[in-house]
């Protein structure tokens, strides 16, 4: 059974498309993400699928309900954590939570018990007194996580939950949303523009840019699309004779140029790396890195979009630096 069902939806501001006629499904159960730069359009979809934004044209169906017929069918069927933080610092998380239950009319014995059922889902219990200014960034969205869930939501919609937090407190956060999906069966719709979580959390995922689709199936079978390892030499001098040479070699399935790192894709690549670096020295480049690995939903953005994700907000040395090391490990 789809919790999802979207048709050609279109959001258009004056003459920017923000999204552009997209139409997919998502299972109930389904953790899907929705993968891009800062405006692809992934925050937009939220808010058209919430109904928060109105569809230019197109339809959309959120746990059996039209989000332009519907509206208030589709808001008691969901549960929103923004991007922004929007949590109020002078109560206490219990507060927080008791406010955001009230609003949605639960009876007083009904608050009570979803309050610390979802307290203690995110393990905030001994802190639901505390002043939410006196919290960290990770308890502040663990608590908009269970406020989310108040209403026993179908669907949830998760907007870039980890965004500003440290690596540790984002691996906890990615550990209750996985909770969350498997253990209560909510469908999530979760964006992000970090690899490493939709890759950890996701089981389908959209890579979207500019208000599109450019693929969309399961990390494993996105990643499979490239077909070998990947091999990045780091050189020092004009790589544009060894190119040309590469372009002839059978074995080498794709390829591309970074400034002075080059990308390539071939099967078995740690046997291929010493006849690499021969070829380099013969056109006279000095190999300065080379590094070998598996392929990534960084290598995969590329491969569709022809850039890495980042790559717009990232200075060259930046930049250089994640295409060797890459993103999206299990």
């Amino acid at each position: 059974m789809d919790a999802i069902r979207v048709e050609n939806l279109t959001k258009q501001f004056e003459d920017v498309t923000a999204v552009d006629h997209l139409s997919f499904e998502v299972l109930q159960g389904e953790l899907f993400g929705l993968l891009g730069p800062n405006g692809a359009g992934k925050t937009t979809t939220i808010n058209m699928l919430s109904t928060l934004l109105k569809p230019t044209s197109g339809r959309a169906e959120v746990a059996g309900y039209d989000v332009a017929k519907s509206r208030d069918n589709v808001r008691k069927s969901i549960g929103v954590v923004f991007q922004e933080q929007a949590l109020d610092g002078k109560l206490t998380g219990r507060e927080n939570l008791e406010f955001h239950a009230m609003m949605y009319g639960l009876k007083k014995d009904e608050r009570r018990r979803r309050i610390e059922a979802v307290l203690n889902l995110v393990d905030l219990t001994d802190k639901a007194s505390v002043l939410v200014e006196k919290y960290s960034g990770g308890m502040k969205r663990r608590l908009e996580i269970a406020r989310g869930l108040i209403q026993h939501p179908k669907v949830l919609f998760l907007d870039e939950p980890t965004l500003g937090l440290d690596t540790q407190t984002r691996r906890h956060i990615w550990d209750y949303v996985k909770k969350l999906n498997k253990e209560n069966r909510v469908t999530i719709i979760l964006t992000t523009h970090y690899m490493e979580e939709a890759d950890y959390l996701c089981d389908r995922i959209a890579i979207m840019d500019h208000g599109k689709f450019v693929a969309l199936d399961t990390p494993h079978r996105l990643k499979d699309v490239l077909g070998g390892d990947v091999v990045c030499l780091e050189v020092e001098g004009d790589p544009e004779p060894l190119m040309a040479e590469i372009k002839a070699l059978d074995w080498i399935k794709k390829f591309s140029r970074h400034e002075d790192v080059l990308n390539l894709t071939m099967e078995k690549g740690e046997r291929r790396i010493p006849e690499l670096i021969t070829m380099a020295q013969k056109h006279g480049l000095m190999v300065s890195c080379v590094h070998l690995r598996k392929p990534s939903l960084e290598d995969v953005f590329l491969h569709f979009t022809g850039r890495m994700i980042r790559e717009q907000e990232a200075n060259p040395n930046e930049r250089n630096r994640m295409m060797m090391m890459g993103h999206g490990r299990r």
